[in-house]
This record gives C-alpha cells, structure tokens and sequence, in this order.
C-alpha cells in the first residue's frame, strides 16, 4: 500500500517533466523571436494611414494582439506548469526523512531517560489499546516504535546509523508515476483504467487524424480551398485580359461561403448604380447586360459588387449589414490572388512554361484593390502609358487636382517622382493642396521602393547555352527608398488590414506569352533571404567545384547584399530549341503602383553537336559565345509592363498577327517605357 501511494505521488512530477521538454525550448524561441523584432517604424506616416486607424495601438488591440490561440495555450501551460511546482513542493514537504528524535518530540542527543519518557507519553496516545483509530496504530508501529528502537536497540541503532533506517538497509523500488486510483485494479478502477488507456492511446490520436484529414480535404497549405483552385486552374487562358481577371477572381469557393440575405438586395442595388461604369457592361444594350448580370450566382454578385466598392472607394455608402462582408472579401484577397498568380505560371505548355498576360492581369487587380484604385484608372490618358492609377494611389489626390498637375505639363507619375523637392511641392500647391497635403505626399514617395534587376542566364560548367540544356538563371533584384527601409508595410490607408509587400519576379517572352521562370519575392525578412541565399550560392559553388574558400567568400558578399536590401532570385529551366530569343525580366509589385521594373534580356541558344555532349572529341567546333547579352546600361531598366483592357476575341486575333506581342509590345532598343502599364482598348 505505501509503495502504491508513493507511485500516485510521482505522477505529478511525471506530468511536469513530459509538459516541460517541449514547453521551456518553445517558450525561449518565442521571446527570442519577439525580442529580435525591429522596433522602426515600417508603416506608411501619412495622415491618412494614420487616420484609418489600422495601425493605431489601442489596449483593445494590444490585448487582441496578444490574445491568440497560440498565446493564450502558452499562458495556460505555464499556469498549470507554475500548479504542479507548487504543489510537488507541498508534498516533498509532506515526505520526511526518517528522524528518531523529532518523530518522538525530542531533541537530538536526548537522555535514555528522556527516550523512554517520551514513548510512554506516545503510547498512551497511540497504542491500538488505548486508541482504536487504525491510523493511529500504523503510526505508532511504522514510525514511534521503530524511532524508539533505533535509539534503544543495538542492532535497530547500529542500522539506523548505517542506513538510515532501524529495519536496515532498504531495497530499490520502482514503480509507475500514475494516480492511486488508476493503480487499484480492483473493482471499477480497473475499468477506468482501461478506458484512460482507450482514450489517450487510440481515441484521441484517431480524433485528431479525423480533425486534420477533415480539414486537409478542404483546404491546402495556404488555407485556401482545393475547390477554389480548381476552378482558378479550369478558368485560366493564355489570352486572358487584365480587365477579364476580376470575372475568374470571384469564382472562389471562400466567396460561396459569404452569406446572400433578403436585406442585401436593396443596398446591392444602389451600390450596382455607384459601381456600374466599372462593370464593363455594353452601354448600347444596358439593359441586357444589366440582365445577364444579375443572372449570376448571387455570391458572384455580391462578391464583385463589394469589390468594386473597394477600387472606385464607395465602401462608405455600404450599409451597416455588408460592411462584414466587405471586410471578409478584402481579407481573403490577397490570399486567393497569389493562388490565382500560381494558376497563371504554372507550367501549361509542352515547353513547361506559364502564361505572362494573365500574371500580369492578377498582380494589376491585386495593386488596384489594396491602394482603392478604379481598374479603368490604368487605361492611357493624355500621352501618359500608365494611366491616372498610380497619381491617384498618392494621398489628397483626385481627378480635379490631377488635370491642374497637367496643365503645369506634368502628365505621368514617374515625371512628378523625377522632380525635385522644391520644385513638386510649388507644383502641388499651385494645384491647390496645402503645406500639410505635400508633405503627406512626401512621405508617400519616401516610401515607394525603386527596384533594379542584374540577372544572368548560363549553363553551369559550360560556354554557350544549347538546346536542351538545363539552364541555370541568377538574378538580383535590390529595392531602395528614399527613407532607408528595406521592408515595409505599403501606403494603404483605404485597404483594413496589415498587407506586406510582395514581388513576383518573372521571366518571360512578350512575343509568345510564355513565363518561362517564376519566383515570388519579400524584403520583409531579412534573417529567411539570409539563410536561403547563403544556401543557393553554397551548393552553386560546390557544384562549380570551388574550394573552402572561395565558397567562403562568395556567401560573405551574398550575406552582404542581403542585408544592403537585395534578394537572390535563382532557378533553372530547360533550353528550347535553337535560336535568339528576346526575353523580358519583370519584377512587379503586389501593393504598389507604377513601382515595378522590367529588363531586357537576349538569350542565344546553340545547336546541339553531333556528340550530345560538352567537352567530347566529337565536338564539331569550339563555340565562344556566352549564350547571354544584355542590352546597354540605358536601355537595360525600364519601368514595367505595358497593360491591356481589350476583349479577349480581339486579342486572340491580335496574337496571330506577326509582330504583335501576347502581352503588349516590345520597346525597341534605345526606348523605354515608364509608370504601370499602357491600355489599349
């Protein structure tokens, strides 16, 4: 009996040492984690952000910040860790060693007379003659006479001061670190403990595997719903225009999720009449278009009209009742959107490669709905091939104060940003805005990156690039800001939510609208860029047969332009067939408009020899050619893409026409192309 109630007292410390192995090495990464937070600011300081609210740290917030489900189970573990210490030192307590002298009441190096004394005041308390309790008679037995005999008895004394203990040496027990009650087999117990055993070793493994699988089924690792990529995969086509992406966009399955109520229909009919110059309707038959509109799935519905509302900035006029359903929309789309961009690169063609038009059209949608700018805004204007997109993207801009801009002769975004200071901050308050309104919009443009790309296109080990060669593309993407910030959080005050800025650097041919290299980039964390470049440049070293050294030294400069603000792009792809091909690097951003950056590229492909082979005697002859050009330094960097808002059938015919591009045109050399994009209608 006392062997089984010395095992349920171990339990406790069973159960603290199984909570503590995983618990303490968790809880010291996630301080170290919060302690190697920067504290800069990496937000945009505008009035305007600044007014949504979104970055305001109120206790509300600080609380709910820190209340997460992660947090909250960490906190409860420790509480239940800090109860089990308290109590385990409460019943060490309980546990003393035995001492003669003090169970009998006396101090050490006590008298024979003062023993014996002491027992017979003991035995008339404790003796079973003169107290029937049984507890009292196992005391009495266990500890009082055996504490007299350890003072009085030779052999008792002698094993007492050898052992410890007047029975002797005691031998070495071990038992199991479970409750009492589990431990009596007898009776009910045995058959809880059969159910414990049930429970914990079959039921709550197999709850969990159904609780994971259940959900594993319906979404994948981004939590984003295999539905929604079926549908994202199924819609996609090569030839499909920016304009058109917003119509595959709301087929997501998250969106059939937004409920459709009878209260809807009134405020979705006035938001249909505020949003319906952007729906792309065919004004000489309004009637039936409107018709066919409201045919869709109503989610469909609802889904477009809430995010129209988010790019021509009506979400104020939304009534109380969708204003959670617009917040859920906006939440969900930059999630779906990076799916959607997937859809679109994913290797299509025989040649593996994706589709550029498309990308091109999800990464616009993407920076019109997190800077609340109209998707017509992107259409040409006044000489200007990006639009009106990125001006109105600026804070206290508006289509009044950008045609005064215009009448000071300054039509694109990129000529405002090439201005000094002095010079734009006359012109912006000759256009009408205040002193506080410029130096909001300086702010803003401190907080733009600027991108610059140095790529290289090889076969490793080998001169020239041969078809069907496995081709290995280095690049260098490095972002500035006139602040100083690598990684920040975008201007985006009319966007709810905390939205980092992602890149997606690609590699394609504008002649056959093929991707043929796709990567998505983050300049937010530096320690992942750092520990990934190092890795990529390490086994292209080792695979170049480099020594120590130069390994060495090649991940000391690649750390080092990490940390100056540039990431390591790094791939490979197969050669196609023999030829000049005349590829485009574009580097686009997510969140900003009329920041992104392309590059010129001339890739040379060789025949394959005879051998099939580099560095045979078979070799017909010796080809010197680096397999890659650049175009000149003035030529090499030019401001982004040219977008498209034409029908799909007039593209589709527009493509087989020879010298038309799947994705806009090619700039000649010795030409540049500024700002976001030009529109053709």
């Amino acid at each position: 009996m006392a062997a089984s109630e010395e095992n349920s007292a171990l339990f406790p410390i069973f159960i603290l040492t199984i909570m503590a192995l995983p618990l303490v090495p968790y809880t010291v990464m996630k301080l170290c984690h919060a302690a190697t937070k920067k504290s800069k600011i990496t937000h945009c300081q505008c009035s305007e952000c600044l007014r949504s609210g979104k970055y305001r740290r109120s206790i509300f917030k600080r609380i709910s910040t820190f209340s997460t489900c992660s947090n909250l189970t960490l906190v409860l573990l420790w509480v239940v860790i800090i109860f089990l210490v308290y109590y385990i030192k409460n019943m060490s307590g309980e546990i003393q060693v035995f001492e003669p002298f003090s169970i009998l009441g006396l101090e050490p190096g006590a008298s024979d007379s003062e023993i014996k004394k002491a027992y017979r005041r003991l035995s008339i308390q404790y003796h079973p003659d003169k107290n029937p309790d049984p507890e009292a008679h196992n005391y009495f037995v266990e500890y009082i006479s055996k504490a007299y005999q350890a003072l009085t008895d030779p052999i008792s004394k002698e094993n007492f001061e050898k052992y410890g203990h007047p029975d002797g040496k005691q031998g070495f027990q071990m038992g199991i670190a479970l409750p009492q009650f589990l431990l009596d087999i007898d009776g009910a117990s045995g058959g809880i403990l059969l159910l414990w055993i049930v429970g914990v070793c079959i039921l709550l493994p197999l709850v969990i595997a159904v609780i994971y699988l259940s959900r594993s089924s319906k979404y994948t690792g981004n939590y984003v719903m295999h539905h929604t990529l079926s549908n994202y995969y199924r819609l996609m086509k090569p030839s499909l225009a920016p304009s058109k992406v917003m119509e595959v966009f709301i087929k997501a399955a998250e969106f059939m999720e937004i409920p459709v109520r009878r209260t809807d229909e009134e405020p979705l009919q006035k938001l249909f009449l505020l949003v319906r110059s952007e729906l792309n309707l065919d004004l000489k038959n309004i009637k039936q278009e409107q018709a066919k509109f409201w045919k869709q799935h109503p989610p469909f519905v609802k889904t477009e009209l809430l995010i129209q509302a988010q790019l021509t900035r009506e979400s104020d006029s939304l009534s109380p009742a969708l204003v959670g359903d617009f917040r859920r929309v906006l939440e969900l789309a930059p999630r779906l959107l990076e799916e959607l961009m997937k859809m679109a690169v994913i290797p299509r063609t025989a040649q593996g490669h994706g589709w550029l038009r498309p990308a091109i059209g999800v990464v616009e949608l993407s920076q019109c709905i997190i800077q609340a700018v109209p998707l017509s805004a992107k259409k040409t204007t006044g000489g200007s091939t990006e639009g009106n997109a990125p001006l109105l993207q600026l804070p206290h801009m508006s289509e009044s104060v950008i045609k005064r801009i215009a009448r000071k002769k300054v039509r694109t975004f990129q000529e405002l940003r090439d201005m000094s200071l002095e010079d734009r901050a006359g012109l912006l308050q000759a256009a009408g805005l205040s002193s506080t309104e410029v130096q909001d919009i300086e702010r803003v443009l401190e907080m733009m990156p600027s991108l610059s790309i140095d790529v290289t296109c090889e076969t490793e080990g080998e001169e020239g690039i041969q078809e069907g060669d496995v081709v290995t593309i280095q690049a260098w993407v490095t972002l500035k800001r006139d602040n100083g910030l690598v990684g920040a959080l975008p201007h985006a005050p009319r966007y709810p939510f905390h939205k980092e800025e992602s890149y997606w650097f690609l590699l394609a041919d504008p002649n056959t609208n093929d991707v043929w290299f796709s990567q998505k980039l983050s300049f937010m964390d530096e320690a992942a860029a750092v520990s990934a470049a190092s890795k990529a440049i390490e086994e292209t070293m080792e695979g170049l047969g480099a020594d120590a050294k130069e390994k060495s030294k090649a991940v000391r400069e690649a750390v080092e332009k990490v940390r100056g603000g540039s990431r390591l792009v790094m791939g490979k792809f197969l050669a196609p067939a023999e030829g000049n091909y005349n590829l485009t690097c574009y580097c686009l951003c997510d969140s900003w408009i009329g920041c992104d950056r392309k590059l010129n590229l001339k890739v040379k492909v060789l025949k394959r020899t005879r051998a099939g082979t580099r560095g045979g005697a078979a070799l017909e002859e010796a080809v010197v050619d680096d397999g890659v050009e650049e175009e000149e330094e003035s030529d090499e960097e030019e401001y982004d893409y040219e977008s498209e808002y034409s029908e799909d059938e007039a593209d589709e015919q527009d493509s087989k026409k020879k010298g038309k591009t799947a994705n806009g045109t090619v700039p000649k050399k010795g030409s540049s192309s500024e700002g976001s994009g030009t529109d053709e209608d």
